[in-house]
């Protein structure tokens, strides 16, 4: 008898688990099913665009025309899911140009790093490029002295040749020309290395305010 209650208790049991568990299956179904049908009906089925007359056109794809006047994605039931602007060619070749702008800027600046890796090493190749320079425009300088200090040498030797009534002689002549010439081709090199001066200044200015910001 006791053997009979235990197994009447266990069908009991079984038949309730059965119940439940198709109850929650039932419920689930029912929660599950206006979610599916909701993410089918707002897939866009239909594009629409008005034309500069105001008369709508409807298609199942999006044509040229669709882009141009701007289009609205309607669903099944002719709802408007999504609208989309019209395009704009100045404005699509504006953003264009910025973001080649910010291309190239990304480029340069990858260079940058590559060339300097930081504004602390940037800023000791200007000090020694800018050393250099100016070591070179100091012996410039120098030459010049010299080669103007020659030049009155021989201006004075070629008065005193006047004075006395004589003849310039060819080498004084030619030590002249060769000075003259060698003046102007120095001061030429002397302004030369001081524009480079100016001018690597000025360059390594932007790259060390760049690194800087970059980091």
């Amino acid at each position: 008898m006791t053997g009979s209650l235990k197994c009447a208790f266990c069908v009991s049991h079984l038949k309730t688990m059965t119940c439940t568990y198709i109850c929650l299956c039932f419920l689930l179904l029912l929660i599950c099913t206006p979610t599916f049908a909701s993410t089918d009906q707002t897939k866009a089925v239909w594009y629409r665009y008005y034309d500069r007359n105001g008369v709508a056109n409807v298609s199942t794809s999006v044509s040229p025309d669709h882009i141009r006047h701007g289009y609205e994605a309607l669903d099944r039931n002719m709802q408007v899911i999504k609208r989309n602007q019209p395009y704009n060619a100045t404005l699509d070749a504006k953003q264009s140009a910025q973001r080649e702008a910010l291309a190239r800027q990304r480029e340069q600046d990858l260079r940058l790093k590559r060339a300097y890796g930081s504004a602390q090493i940037a800023t000791a190749k200007r000090n020694q490029t800018l050393e250099n320079l100016k070591k070179q425009l100091n012996y410039q300088q120098e030459q010049l002295q010299q080669l103007q200090s020659d030049k009155i040498r021989f201006k004075r030797q070629e008065m005193e040749y006047h004075r006395k009534g004589q003849t310039v002689p060819p080498q004084l002549k030619s030590n002249l020309t060769h000075n003259t010439q060698n003046i102007e081709n120095v001061k030429k090199t002397i302004e030369s290395l001081r524009n480079s001066y100016q001018k690597t200044e000025f360059e390594y200015t932007d790259i060390i305010n760049r690194l800087k910001k970059l980091e």
